[in-house]
């Protein structure tokens, strides 16, 4: 039995029974909708299709962090039992949830000395952070110590690839990640943009790619370029998607055909709710491991 507890923030992106199978605790972030307020509790308030179908009609949505309160509720819960913590955060480039975390193990450290709390910026997001909560628990249950697992996260959190395309560019204008006038001649030539997360965990537009095939064949050669030992990867890869599942199947199909030593399928999650209001939907990203991501 471990004595740490192994956690993270819902945008992890991954099922409740995924999260339960693995012994992975979640916090979750909030989220309006139409002004009305919802927990990103993976799709139990508000299933993914409603809420997809809700933006498309013209929703509004916007969301907000964890606070310090609840992150110390959250994380006393814990040490009450006993219990140490690891608890890795959505990233820093995108989010400002790790402060929160921050002074929350604080303000805990003083009132529990003896109770040990480590906090990992993820620099990821949505299922990319999850694969990377996977292979923690993963070495958890190898036997890694809290310690060891903490250093493990800090020393390879950039070997975590993410790479992502949309076919709407509706909400990244909204956004500020694409200009109104490139999103406008964008969408009009059928461009659809490819980014990724960087060194910094910010989320760095990297090519226009004309045509929604076109693209499918350009994120799947990104992970033939980085991958750990290119078509020879014998990894993990996750796919998440928000309202195309049409579009990560065939993602998924291409990398299947591509390398044929992964290790089990292509898992396809949805971008929950909070990730989901920023990049609304039309959007695919593809997560494995490979060489140190940089600027």
């Amino acid at each position: 039995m471990n004595d740490f507890i192994l956690s993270c923030c819902s945008t992890a992106d991954l099922t409740e029974e995924h999260f339960n199978s693995r012994n992975i605790s979640y916090i979750c972030f909030h989220y309006e909708l139409n002004g009305k307020e919802y927990e990103d509790d993976l799709g139990k308030s508000v299933p993914f299709d409603q809420f997809y179908l809700a933006l498309q009609n013209g929703a509004s949505a916007k969301t907000s962090q964890v606070n310090a309160d609840e992150f110390e509720h959250y994380f006393e819960s814990f040490l009450k039992e006993g219990k140490d913590i690891l608890h890795v955060t959505l990233s820093s480039g995108i989010s400002g949830v790790i402060n929160s975390a921050i002074i929350a193990k604080e303000t805990l450290e003083e009132r529990y000395p003896e109770r040990k709390i480590y906090i990992v910026d993820s620099l990821g997001a949505s299922s990319g952070y999850g694969l990377f909560m996977n292979r923690l628990a993963d070495l958890r249950d190898n036997g890694y110590t809290l310690e060891q697992l903490y250093d493990w996260a800090m020393q390879h959190r950039l070997n975590l690839h993410h790479w992502f395309f949309s076919t709407d560019l509706t909400f990244y204008i909204k956004g500020g990640r694409i200009s109104k006038t490139s999103g406008t001649i964008g969408g009009l030539l059928g461009i659809c943009p490819l980014l990724n997360m960087n060194d910094e965990g910010k989320l760095i537009p990297r090519q226009k790619i004309r045509t929604k095939k076109k693209v499918i064949r350009a994120i799947v050669d990104k992970m033939e370029e980085f991958a750990d030992n290119g078509l020879e990867y014998n990894g993990k890869c996750y796919i998440s998607q928000s309202a195309c599942m049409d579009n990560a199947r065939a993602v998924a199909d291409l990398v299947e055909a591509r390398f044929p030593n992964l290790n089990g399928k292509v898992e396809i999650h949805s971008i929950g709710t909070a990730i989901g209001s920023h990049t609304g939907p039309g959007t695919v990203a593809l997560f494995f491991w490979g060489s140190t991501r940089t600027h």
